[in-house]
């Protein structure tokens, strides 16, 4: 048929699949709320987003101002809530009420110093145990980070 044969006619059937599933996924990602350039949104109902400090301070300015409408805009953008969910917590955060800020974790930038830490309590097994689970390294080159540490 069409000069086609049966391996042809399965490598287009598959690429056939993959494209109709990587379309499925698209429209249901659209469907749930996501949008492309949205970080991603708080979705507990009943709880609210973790706000950073710098934006709720730029938010009560805003709203001193007069200027809810981009307040509202600028909560949208940082976080990717709904409007419904944004104009709450900006008018809870204009009010003065409690939203929380993100937890402070500690970073990529403070292994070394965990690693330095552990070393020096006599727990290096334990330093490349943190150094493989946080970075994906295998056990050689974890014992590498920490010996050169």
């Amino acid at each position: 048929m069409f000069g086609i044969g049966i391996t042809e006619l399965v490598v287009i059937l598959v690429v056939i699949v993959v494209i109709v599933i990587i379309a499925g996924v698209i429209v249901l990602a659209v469907r749930a709320g996501g949008r492309p350039s949205a970080t991603l949104a708080w979705r507990t109902p009943g709880f609210l987003p973790p706000v950073p400090e710098h934006i709720q301070g730029r938010i009560r300015e805003l709203a001193a101002e007069g200027r809810k409408i981009d307040a509202i805009r600028l909560l949208r953008q940082e976080t990717g809530l709904r409007l419904k969910e944004a104009k709450t917590i900006t008018e809870a955060i204009a009010a003065g009420r409690f939203v929380p800020t993100p937890p402070d974790r500690p970073g990529a930038a403070d292994l070394a110093t965990r690693v330095l830490e552990l070393k020096a309590a006599g727990n290096t097994e334990q330093a490349i145990h943190l150094v493989r689970g946080e970075t994906g390294m295998s056990h050689e080159q974890a014992e590498a980070f920490v010996s050169l540490i």
